[in-house]
């Protein structure tokens, strides 16, 4: 496959190997059986894990299943439009990317689907400017049919405004990879994005003029915690987590925050896993207004917490 425009290794990540007859040494970490084990390994040849180089591409047509299946596994059964969502991504290639597995020796067991896969992407859409299309219109009606069930008339209202603000327009941020991509890789990723607003903005496109970022970013809660007291004491709150670890710093900035919970759309795979250590926990999904002033703070934070 020629080279794409965007080609540059982001770093390494660790993935269960599955199904592999034979595999060489270099890159394997953990147990496993030998060539000749039977059926009785196969348990621990699951368990093994080897070391995989990802490399950031220009987002192209042939990214659409990849990308469009993370998607699913964001708004899960929401009713959006994500074929079209993810043509909206493509269409505007020159602002974001994905991250597929770096090239490999021509003897590797990786057949050349493996190696096109996408295991994640970043990108921002600018919703003012694609006011009207399907998809747009149903990310403003989930994210605002959710902030009417949990927040006050006045933050419902006030959201809506700036959704609907012409003279500020609103981009909705996405960042989503498969949950066996190590954080580090989103370093590099937010870092050629903002590279990427700042030319947009240079050259006056769309996708450089946002004022507001928008964020739905997946999170859990340890399941009951809520209900807990001491002696008498207020309920403990409730710990929000992170799938995407780095989206803490982006809720840190965020003016304006809130959940939803995704429970009943969760029983695929889609939704991650929600077992930590045996620990049930409970999905949901947070939604995060930032201004995009507090961009730099929050790449800061990631350069210092994510830095390798």
């Amino acid at each position: 496959m020629a080279s794409l425009a965007k080609k540059r290794a982001l770093g390494t990540g660790e993935e269960p190997e599955e199904d592999q007859e034979e595999s060489s040494d270099e890159g394997i970490e953990g147990v496993g059986g030998s060539e000749d084990d039977g059926s009785e390994d196969s348990d621990d040849e699951i368990n093994e894990e080897v070391t995989v180089d990802f490399e950031a591409h220009t987002i192209s047509d042939s990214d659409s299943n990849g990308i469009t299946k993370l998607l699913k596994q964001l708004f899960l059964k929401a009713s959006i439009n994500l074929s079209q969502l993810t043509d909206l991504i493509i269409q505007q290639n020159h602002i974001g990317s994905v991250i597929r597995q770096a090239d490999v020796p021509e003897d590797s067991d990786n057949d050349d689907d493996d190696l096109d896969e996408v295991f994640g992407f970043i990108s921002l859409l600018n919703l003012t400017e694609r006011k009207g299309s399907e998809c747009v219109e149903q990310i403003k009606e989930l994210v605002l049919g959710h902030c009417e069930k949990c927040c006050p008339p006045s933050v419902v209202e006030q959201l809506d405004k700036i959704l609907n603000d012409t003279t500020k327009p609103v981009g909705l941020l996405l960042s989503e990879r498969f949950i066996n991509v190590p954080p580090q890789i989103a370093l590099p990723l937010h870092k050629q994005l903002q590279e990427e607003i700042a030319e947009a903005q240079r050259t006056n496109k769309p996708t450089g003029k946002c004022h507001f970022y928008i964020m739905v970013s997946k999170t859990f809660k340890e399941a009951g915690k809520n209900n807990s007291t001491l002696r008498g004491d207020a309920p403990k709150k409730e710990e929000l987590m992170f799938t995407n670890a780095e989206e803490e710093f982006f809720h840190e900035h965020a003016v304006m925050k809130f959940n939803y919970s995704v429970q009943e759309e969760s029983d695929s795979c889609l939704a991650g896993r929600w077992s930590f250590d045996d620990v049930p926990m409970k999905p949901f999904r947070t939604v995060m207004l930032i201004p995009a002033k507090s961009i730099g703070p929050i790449m800061e934070k990631l350069r210092e917490y994510l830095s390798v």
